[in-house]
């Protein structure tokens, strides 16, 4: 099967990469596996951008909305559940187009997942109490001062990814990022990647204006409905937890507005970091023609 490819299409958030993959499916006459590891829930449609109805139609995809926040799935389920999917699929497609924002997602599909010690419970323990005593702020101190490789790529506000990089690093004696990008999973494809670039201020507005979309389709309403889920890893997500704020008291609804915003924008930068490890991807502008692109991918 080393005659099929998979075509990851990244960039950052809002840059357009449903679309120009929607694109070129057509174009290709193939399917899309969605890596965004927040469109798996069918409860966060609005917040965070799903394709259209139509689109779904158009295009079949794949893992967009096939799980509950209320169901466990993690990085390991999704890396099995999706080589599983790609083997079925290649079957009848010499090429299959693969996009979202999460890096750590698409990653296990093209390497494989890092190997990690088993670690004591108690340290983890530990520093859930300390989270709960001290706040996320205390752990982003540990981490920094412990792993500033890591601190520098990954969420800040997920409290969870935090406390898993100190848990790895406490026991181990060594930095969290000293385990990552160790081993690659042999595949039986070969993939290409295909990182979509704009400019920083054009980007910026495209996440603002974004924003101001999903209010008007009713984010807040979509919010409203999950709050008795709120400590659920999936809605530690920019768009829900701003919101939760201003259902708590602690922002009015502009400020939370603003802040979305603006952790969206910090999410972009986060994700342009990510993609710079990818050196020998193709990269083209959101502007650039679709035949363009077929032609620097073939």
């Amino acid at each position: 099967m080393n005659n099929k490819t998979l075509l990851y299409i990244t960039g950052p958030t809002a840059i357009g990469k449903s679309k120009i993959s929607i694109f070129l499916a057509k174009k290709l006459n193939s399917e899309i596996i969605s890596s965004d590891s927040r469109q798996f829930y069918k409860e966060m449609a609005i917040g965070t951008s799903v394709p259209s109805i139509n689109d779904l139609k158009t295009v079949k995809h794949h893992f967009i909305q096939h799980k509950s926040i209320l169901e466990d799935y993690s990085l390991g389920d999704f890396e099995k559940d999706c080589i599983k999917k790609i083997n079925q699929k290649f079957k009848n497609h010499d090429l299959l187009i693969m996009t979202g924002g999460s890096g750590m997602y698409a990653d296990s599909i093209i390497y494989g997942i890092d190997k990690f010690p088993e670690i004591d419970k108690k340290i983890r323990n530990n520093l859930i109490s300390l989270f709960k005593k001290n706040g996320i702020k205390y752990l982003q101190n540990m981490l920094k001062e412990n792993d500033p490789t890591y601190f520098s790529k990954i969420d800040l506000n997920n409290h969870q990814r935090i406390i898993r990089a100190l848990e790895v690093s406490k026991f181990t004696g060594k930095p969290f990022s000293s385990f990552l990008g160790k081993k690659k999973a042999k595949r039986k494809f070969k993939t290409k990647i295909l990182i979509i670039e704009e400019d920083r201020n054009k980007l910026y507005e495209k996440i603002n204006n974004r924003v101001d979309l999903m209010i008007k389709n009713g984010l807040e309403n979509e919010v409203k409905s999950l709050i008795r889920h709120k400590n659920k890893n999936s809605l530690q997500t920019v768009g829900y937890k701003e919101f939760f704020e201003f259902f708590n008291g602690n922002l009015t609804r502009n400020e939370a507005v603003l802040k979305i915003k603006k952790n969206t924008r910090n999410y972009a930068k986060r994700q342009i970091t990510w993609n710079k490890k990818y050196i020998d991807a193709i990269k083209v502008s959101s502007n650039f023609s679709i035949n363009k692109i077929l032609k620097l991918i073939n």
